[in-house]
């Protein structure tokens, strides 16, 4: 890892990811460009290279960080219910947080094709402990993922509420966790 001259201290991956998550956050995937986050890490962009092998390798990582960061449920005997709704909050709040690259990620399914990832196994163990039998996990995980995924995208669009009352919006949120929740005791 070489230092720049202009900048006095080694370059690491942690600081690349960092700066590149922030700058997608704030001007979308379309405003990261090697050019911009090098001179946000004020390093040469040649020198982003050595650490990074393109643009969209860098945005597949990020992607796949990002949903490192969920705070998933624990299997503490809390019942399924409770589980349930910290895991939708837990993807509420990530989309939220981060939605320019969770609409990313919408748009190239390819990138997160896995899934065997933490949030796919915490909520097959949910829908376990709800009774969904085995054979049905996955056509009800897929089912679960596009209706929180929809009202994600309603919200990120303005169609739930076009003042953007985020009180609002949370009560709708709420009342759509409840409808899975009431979907899944009656099964």
């Amino acid at each position: 890892m070489g230092v720049s001259a202009r900048r006095g201290a080694p370059l690491s991956q942690e600081e690349i990811r960092a700066t590149a998550l922030r700058m997608v956050d704030e001007g979308g995937v379309e405003g990261l460009s090697m050019r911009k986050l090098a001179a946000a890490l004020n390093v040469n962009p040649m020198s982003l290279y050595h650490h990074v092998e393109s643009r969209e390798a860098l945005i597949g990582t990020l992607c796949h960080l990002v949903p490192d960061e969920l705070q998933l449920p624990p299997d503490d005997g809390s019942p399924w219910q409770d589980q349930l709704r910290s895991l939708a909050l837990a993807y509420h709040t990530m989309a939220r947080t981060h939605p320019a690259l969770w609409v990313y990620v919408h748009n190239h399914p390819e990138i997160v094709a896995d899934k065997q990832s933490g949030l796919w196994q915490v909520l097959h163990r949910i829908l376990r402990a709800a009774g969904v039998p085995e054979p049905e996990l996955r056509r009800t995980s897929d089912v679960l993922y596009a209706f929180v995924s929809g009202f994600v995208f309603s919200e990120t669009r303005g169609h739930l509420d076009p003042d953007h009352n985020q009180e609002e919006i949370d009560r709708a949120f709420d009342t759509a966790i409840n409808l899975i929740i009431y979907g899944l005791s009656g099964r």
